[in-house]
C-alpha cells in the first residue's frame, strides 16, 4: 500500500482513506502508508454521501474497494476500481476489476488511462486536421482558383496513410511504462 500511495501521489492525486474503521486505527495506518486524508467511522451510505459530496467540489473521484459495502460508492464514483479477489457484487459496481490484489494496480490503470487518453485526443487532432485539408480538396474547393484537382488515387491514398498514421501512433501504448 505504501509503495502503491507513493505512485498516486506521483501522478499527482490525491489520496482519501473513507472507512468503517474508527478514527485512531484508520490515522495510525494512513499516517504509515501517506494517505492524505482520512474519514473514518463511515457506514456505506456514508461512502457515497463522501463521493459525491467530493464530485461536488469538481473532484474527478476514483473508488477503490472490495466488499459488498463498498459497491454503492463504487458505483457512485467517476472510476470504481475493483479488486478481483472481491466480492462479486463490488466486481459488478466498479468500472475496472484490477486482476491482482495489489493496490499498486492502481497506479498503473490511472497511467494507462491517462496515456490513452493523450494517444485519443491526438488522433482525433490529426484526423481532424486531415479532413479539414482533405475533403475540400477531394471536393474541388481549389479548382476555380487555383485549378487544382486531386486525384481519386491520391485521395484514397491519403485516406489509408491517415488510417495508417492513427493505427502507428496507438501502438505507442505499447512502450508505456505502468508497474
Amino acid at each position: 500500500s505504501i509503495q502503491a500511495i507513493r505512485q498516486m501521489h506521483s501522478e499527482g492525486l490525491r489520496v482519501v482513506m473513507v472507512t468503517g474503521d474508527n478514527e485512531r486505527t484508520a490515522r495510525a495506518i494512513a499516517r504509515e502508508a501517506g494517505v492524505d486524508e482520512v474519514i473514518a467511522d463511515v457506514l456505506p451510505a456514508g461512502k457515497v454521501d463522501v463521493i459525491r459530496n467530493l464530485q461536488q467540489e469538481r473532484h474527478v473521484v476514483a473508488m477503490v474497494g472490495d466488499g459488498i459495502n463498498d459497491a454503492p460508492a463504487l458505483a457512485q464514483a467517476d472510476v470504481g476500481l475493483t479488486m478481483a479477489s472481491g466480492s462479486d457484487i463490488a466486481m459488478e459496481a466498479g468500472d475496472v476489476t484490477l486482476m491482482r490484489s495489489d493496490l499498486t494496480g492502481v497506479a498503473s490503470a490511472i497511467a494507462l488511462s491517462r496515456g490513452t487518453m493523450r494517444v485519443m485526443r491526438q488522433n482525433l487532432f490529426w484526423a481532424f486536421i486531415y479532413n479539414v485539408i482533405g475533403i475540400p480538396l477531394a471536393a474541388g474547393a481549389l479548382y476555380p482558383v487555383f485549378g487544382l484537382l486531386l486525384s481519386p488515387v491520391i485521395a484514397c491514398a491519403a485516406m489509408a496513410l491517415s488510417s495508417f498514421s492513427v493505427v502507428t501512433n496507438s501502438l505507442r501504448l505499447r512502450r508505456l511504462k505502468v508497474v
